[in-house]
């Protein structure tokens, strides 16, 4: 009965984020803010691989800038060199010149690969992020419940406090009034002499409890 519950609530989940425009958790202060340590180890291994795939990526498109600026400065070379003119097949500039094209060539067989890679890698983003944000749900599911029950626990506390103190306080204001009898009554009976008496043996009583 658990794992049907748990799966229609994943399938409502899902259902909920279709079309929705999810930012990439791990980059997302508020997202860490969300889950305790407990319901972190739950996600861990999503946002690991969803933390690889960024530093992929950000390694991929290192090496594309790396490698553009490689080839502009190639390109400049061979430039260069035909502006100075050429006396041979053999000349150090015909040499040169072919070889940057050589490198050139290679730039851009390295950057076709390179891009082909990072044309990939957002789809598998999105998907791990979607991964992740259906197990960040239910972990806020189980802890928004869990929270519940505790906060119906102190309410119900609360509540048997507020009858203990109110039955306090009116014990409280019935002693007082039975304390302020008596004082009436010996005041009237005895005079204030002895009313003194009883005041000094009342605050000796006071200061030993």
């Amino acid at each position: 009965m658990k794992h049907e519950t748990d799966r229609n609530r994943q399938e409502s989940f899902e259902q909920a984020l279709k079309g929705k425009r999810i930012p990439v958790l791990t980059l997302d202060n508020k997202w860490y803010q969300l889950l305790n340590e407990e319901a972190r180890q739950g996600v861990a291994q999503l946002e690991g691989e969803l933390n690889g795939l960024l530093k992929q990526q950000g390694k991929l498109n290192n090496e594309v800038k790396e490698i553009k600026r490689l080839k502009k400065r190639l390109m400049q070379e061979i430039v260069s060199m035909m502006g100075e003119g050429e006396t041979g097949e053999d000349s150090d500039n015909a040499q040169k010149s072919e070889q940057n094209k050589r490198l050139v060539e290679e730039c851009n067989e390295k950057l076709e690969n390179l891009q082909d890679e990072l044309l990939e890698i957002p789809g598998q983003i999105e998907q791990v992020n979607f991964r992740l944000m259906l197990a960040t749900m239910d972990r806020c599911y189980d802890m928004m419940a869990q929270n519940n029950e505790s906060i119906q626990d102190i309410e119900n506390w609360v509540a048997e406090i507020r009858v203990e103190l109110k039955k306090r306080l009116v014990r409280k204001q019935e002693m007082e009034q039975h304390n302020h009898a008596i004082y009436n009554y010996m005041h009237d009976v005895f005079g204030a002499e002895v009313v003194d008496i009883f005041d000094m043996h009342h605050d000796l009583d006071g200061q030993d409890g």
